[in-house]
């Protein structure tokens, strides 16, 4: 899949930005474990919204843009800023949708 075959929604959420990882490197911040065991093949991250007012979530997708886990945030902009903190340079591929 490429970065243009993006979907408009992952799960029921609404995809607001993306951005592909491989460009940036990740910074050891942060771990995510998923079912008990560390996972740290993130593809992309895309911020999301389920419905207007409710915040946003920066979900850690696969090459298929499935979900593996995420993190919920008051703003984008915050979204933004703890996809800069685990991924150094990140911040400069966001692509709106």
């Amino acid at each position: 899949m490429f970065e243009t075959d993006v979907p408009d929604f992952i799960g029921n959420a609404r995809v607001v930005c993306y951005a592909v990882v491989n460009l940036s490197l990740p910074t050891g911040n942060t771990q995510h474990i998923v079912n008990g065991k560390l996972f740290n093949t993130i593809y992309g991250l895309a911020i999301c919204q389920y419905k207007p007012g409710d915040g946003y979530y920066l979900f850690y997708c696969t090459d298929d843009w499935a979900e593996v886990t995420d993190t919920w945030h008051e703003t984008v902009e915050d979204a933004k800023d703890q996809a800069e903190f685990e991924y150094s340079g990140i911040i400069n591929n966001w692509i709106d949708k």
